[in-house]
C-alpha cells in the first residue's frame, strides 16, 4: 500500500515537473531560434485553458476593437481570435452596434492561412482577408488600420524592433497597437522588453491591463 501511495505522488508531482521542463527547453530553443508555429500546432494551442485566460470575445473588447474599425491581426493561428474580431468590427457580437468593419489577417506561412481561409469560408464571414505578409514589409499604405494587434505572437518575430516600425506605418495618427500575452505562451516576452521595443519605433504606452502571468498593452502613436 505505502507503495502504491509513493507511485502515485511520484506522478501527480512529476506531471507538472515534466511539463515545466518541457516548456522551459522550448523557452530556451527559441530563444535562440525564432521560428512561426507551424500550421499543425494551431489547434494545439488554441486550447480551454488559453480560451479561459483570454476569452476569444473578450479579448476582442480589451484590444478597444470597435464596430467599423480596420483592423489589422498578425498571426491568426487557427483563426479562433480572427473571428470573434471579425463579428465585433461587422457589429455582430453581442450587444453591439455597428457595421462595415473590416479584419486583414496575415501570416508569412501560406499553410496557416489556408487554414484560417477554409474557416472563414465555412463560417460565412464576410468581413475577413487573410493573405500571405512579411511584418518587415507590409503590403499596405500608410495609415491604413484603427487597430493592430497580435495574440502570442510578437515574442516569435526575429527582428521586433524592425517589424514595430512597420506597424507605426500602417496605423492611423489616431490608431493603436495591441500585444497579449500569457505565459504558458514559449515566447512569452516580459512587458520591459514589449515596452522597449515599442518606444524605439516611437509608441507610446496608453494602457496596460492584466498582470504578471497574462497582459495586454495599447499603444499609441506619440504624436
Amino acid at each position: 500500500m505505502i507503495d502504491a501511495w509513493w507511485i502515485l505522488a511520484a506522478i501527480v508531482l512529476g506531471i507538472p515537473l515534466l511539463v515545466v521542463l518541457l516548456h522551459t527547453a522550448i523557452r530556451i530553443v527559441r530563444k535562440f531560434h525564432k521560428f512561426p508555429i507551424p500550421q499543425f500546432l494551431a489547434d494545439l494551442i488554441d486550447n480551454p485553458l488559453r480560451r479561459r485566460i483570454q476569452p476569444p470575445d473578450e479579448t476582442a473588447v480589451r484590444h478597444g476593437l470597435e464596430p467599423g474599425m480596420t483592423v489589422l491581426e498578425v498571426g491568426p493561428g487557427n483563426g479562433t481570435y480572427t473571428l470573434a474580431a471579425a463579428r465585433r468590427a461587422a457589429g455582430q457580437a453581442p450587444g453591439v452596434v455597428g457595421d462595415g468593419g473590416q479584419v486583414v489577417t496575415i501570416d508569412i506561412e501560406p499553410r496557416m492561412i489556408e487554414r484560417v481561409e477554409r474557416r472563414i469560408q465555412a463560417e460565412g464571414i464576410t468581413n475577413v482577408e487573410a493573405r500571405v505578409a512579411d511584418v518587415y514589409d507590409l503590403p499596405f499604405d500608410d495609415g491604413t488600420f484603427d487597430l493592430v494587434y497580435m495574440i502570442a505572437v510578437i515574442g516569435e518575430i526575429p527582428e521586433p524592433e524592425r517589424a514595430m516600425h512597420e506597424f507605426y506605418r500602417v496605423l492611423s495618427p489616431s490608431g493603436t497597437l495591441v500585444f497579449s500575452e500569457v505565459l504558458l505562451d514559449p515566447d512569452y516576452p516580459l512587458v520591459q522588453t514589449v515596452s522597449r521595443w515599442a518606444a524605439s519605433a516611437g509608441f507610446r504606452l496608453r494602457k496596460r491591463l492584466g498582470n504578471y502571468f497574462y497582459y495586454t498593452l495599447i499603444w499609441e502613436k506619440d504624436r
